[in-house]
């Protein structure tokens, strides 16, 4: 089991495919710890620079996880999202198989401004639902989203009706024009101070940034959201028409 040294491929590279394909094919499942270090060096007679460089990307991709002073172990693998349904999160995550729950961080009503009018097709002033919630997967945290809900469109929503539901659950329960179409956009961020300390990573770690606005069947905005994915923890699955 050698890497190929006359390979223009760089060593920890060869090296990092080795054991992705191992995990993929099952020869190390989730949680399993891999080999050390030093153990790597040993099998495929490279330096620890080089072993460690390997380790430290699949940890970055999130396929491998740090426990300190215990070792480095196989992760579970990445929840997928799908775009070709319009749904919410717990949706999605429950879909998976997974387990989740979400923490309102703050429900509040304040005055539509800046950009919101429009975004909502909504006037000036007018009461929205400034909605901050942290989700959570296998009780980590996983993506810090905010939402705003014109009032009028939603009027009977209070933090005790949302607090553990899905929000588009209760779209579809208590609206008679519940969502059918979104229009989202996808970029890559860097965290801020605050959005890092509440996803439990370091600031200015890559994130993911969606950005949604959920239409009814007339074309009239219910919902615009903007929610950052830890980018080690996300997988955007898209399906294609051909």
């Amino acid at each position: 089991m050698t890497l190929r040294k006359e390979s223009p491929v760089p060593l920890y590279y060869q090296l990092k495919e080795k054991l992705l394909r191992k995990i993929e094919q099952g020869e190390l499942k989730p949680g399993d710890p891999i080999p050390s270090e030093r153990e790597l060096c040993d099998r495929y007679k490279i330096s620890r620079m080089t072993a460690a460089k390997a380790v430290t990307a699949l940890v970055n991709e999130g396929v491998l996880f740090r426990q300190r002073g215990v070792g480095t172990f196989v992760a579970h693998p990445k929840p997928p999202c799908s775009s070709s349904t319009l749904g919410g999160f717990t949706d999605n995550i429950r879909e998976a198989g997974l387990s989740c729950r979400t923490e309102i961080i703050s429900f509040s009503e304040e005055p539509a401004e800046g950009s919101m009018p429009s975004r909502l097709q909504i006037p000036d002033g007018a009461l929205v639902f400034s909605i901050l919630r942290l989700r959570f997967v296998e009780d980590e945290p996983f993506s810090l989203e905010h939402a705003w809900i014109p009032k009028d469109r939603f009027p009977d929503l209070t933090p005790d009706l949302l607090n553990g539901d899905s929000l588009y659950r209760l779209f579809r329960e208590h609206l008679k024009k519940p969502p059918v179409l979104a229009r989202q956009t996808i970029e890559a961020v860097l965290a801020s101070e605050y959005e890092a300390k509440m996803l439990q990573e370091e600031p200015k770690t890559p994130m993911l940034l969606f950005r949604r606005v959920a239409l009814d069947s007339e074309g009239l905005p219910l919902e615009f959201s903007k929610c950052i994915y830890r980018g080690r923890k996300f997988l955007y699955e898209i399906t294609f028409s051909i």
